[in-house]
């Protein structure tokens, strides 16, 4: 019987963590131990016993020439202690409906198989139905900190490689533009766009506080272009050693009195656009704020253009 109800709200989907996330995208085959020890399923229960101690192992699986049978566990040998049958043979005491895993099953379906059968591993098997590995909990929390490691080293990487973009480039003047178009009453993508340059800042090296204010100008004049454009607009910002530029421009309908727009509060924004929460005559007193210059040129038969510029100290914001 299906459910009309998504699995995953958009709510809950927020607050997925980069763990549950790998959880998804890592597979079995990445996480398990390849290197398996097995025992023969004529081998005694007292030389399984001899080789749980010697590779101080709890479970192994019981194979013939890679075909599984079945598994023996630490449980098993203390039934065949307490019974008295150490020297029966471990096809005696083996479990030979064994839960199994794929090298291509995602990581999450193994924890639901750990979760739902309470085994302590999964013998995983190959294409060929062959045993390859072995999995453990132990397993997939050891593969998902080296999958978080990586991921970390990997950003550090591009980090570092942002930071030191402009060090390696010999020119009179070196900018890097990002660019932006901005669609009029796209209200689920309002902050997208500000929210990648933001991103694009601080892997340059600038600091939480200039990707910030820049963050804050950006967003707003995003915004602007949503509500208050015929058609929305471009961002478009520069990113030099020395200064970050950043510019918002649309072709209409224009502002009639700049001066008057400045003022704080004041909006033209229609009414069922201040009923969703925007519009409420703040943007360009925050944009103004935020930035070292901000000149805001306007028409209305050409549009609006609105040019910001914070000024950097290299050594400091941007290295």
């Amino acid at each position: 019987m299906f459910s009309d109800k998504p699995a995953v709200t958009d709510d809950e989907a927020a607050k997925i963590t980069r763990v549950e996330e790998l959880a998804y995208e890592l597979s079995v085959g990445e996480v398990m131990t390849s290197n398996v020890f097995t025992l023969r399923p004529e081998q005694t229960m007292r030389e399984a016993l001899d080789e749980f101690k010697k590779y101080r192992i709890s479970g192994a699986p019981v194979t013939v020439d890679g075909t599984l049978l079945g598994i023996l566990s630490i449980e098993d040998l203390i039934r065949s202690l307490r019974d008295g049958r150490i020297d029966l043979a471990v096809a005696d005491y083996m479990t030979a409906d064994v839960i199994t895993a794929r090298k291509e099953d995602p990581v999450i379906e193994a924890l639901k198989l750990f979760v739902k059968s309470r085994v302590g591993r999964l013998p995983v098997l190959g294409s060929d139905d062959k045993l390859i590995g072995i999995l453990t909990k132990g397993d997939i929390t050891n593969g998902l900190l080296k999958a978080l490691q990586n991921d970390f080293e990997a950003e550090e990487l591009i980090r570092y490689r942002a930071s030191h973009l402009f060090e390696d480039i010999i020119s009179d003047r070196s900018t890097l533009t990002l660019r932006y178009n901005v669609k009029k009453n796209d209200f689920s993508r309002g902050g997208t766009a500000s929210n990648n340059i933001k991103k694009a800042l601080l892997r340059l090296g600038a600091t939480p506080q200039i990707a910030r204010r820049c963050g804050i100008a950006v967003y707003e004049a995003e915004m602007n272009l949503i509500i208050h454009t015929n058609h929305g607009g471009v961002l478009r910002v520069e990113i030099e050693p020395d200064r970050i530029t950043m510019e918002a421009y649309d072709d209409g309908p224009g502002i009639p009195d700049i001066s008057l727009a400045m003022q704080p509060g004041y909006s033209t924004a229609p009414q069922e656009i201040r009923q969703k929460g925007f519009g409420a005559g703040m943007g360009l007193v925050n944009i103004k704020s935020c930035v070292d210059e901000m000149n805001l040129a306007s028409s209305l038969d050409r549009g609006t253009n609105l040019h910001m510029v914070m000024h950097l100290n290299k050594s400091k914001q941007l290295s």
